[in-house]
């Protein structure tokens, strides 16, 4: 489903000449949770902000790093992500498995101005924050990365390990 959804949205902005570019608008404001919105994915889905068991910092830097760049959580618990750019340009964090990843990636290099905004993921701006409430309802090991033009690749990537 949710690559479906992925697929559906890049053709959508194919499509459009007046897409906007993927950090022009301000994403990194907290999501309004909605019980009825929520997808399961293989990684989790959003989290219900009310039930956020603890709260997870990660700073962003221009040298391409996520600091922490490993994470553990428990199956089950729900966790705040405050993502902090202290860098000089836009960066990103977005969840889910490395395959989800690796696409999401391939696909920013077609449509590298694709606007999108889903709970898995927070656009910072430079200097600001953003949150991910998400709840971890799977064991294994995950991804986050900056899927920004050239910051994946360049190894701007961390990992969840869910026990």
């Amino acid at each position: 489903m949710k690559k479906l959804h992925v697929l559906t949205l890049a053709a959508l902005v194919a499509a459009s000449s007046a897409a906007i570019a993927h950090g022009d608008e301000e994403h990194a404001k907290p999501r309004k949770f909605d019980p009825a919105k929520v997808e399961a994915t293989d990684f989790g889905q959003e989290g219900n902000p009310k039930k956020v068991a603890r709260t997870i910092k990660v700073d962003m830097a221009d040298s391409m790093r996520f600091t922490p760049a490993d994470v553990t959580v428990k199956r089950g618990e729900t966790v705040k992500f405050v993502v902090h750019n202290g860098g000089q340009v836009l960066h990103e964090m977005v969840l889910g498995t490395k395959k989800a990843i690796a696409e999401h990636a391939e696909l920013m290099k077609k449509f590298p101005d694709m606007e999108h905004s889903d709970p898995n993921m927070a656009h910072v701006k430079p200097g600001k924050s953003g949150e991910i409430v998400w709840q971890f309802t799977k064991a294994g090991e995950f991804q986050f990365a900056c899927l920004q033009p050239g910051h994946f690749e360049a190894g701007m990537v961390g990992k969840v390990t869910v026990k």
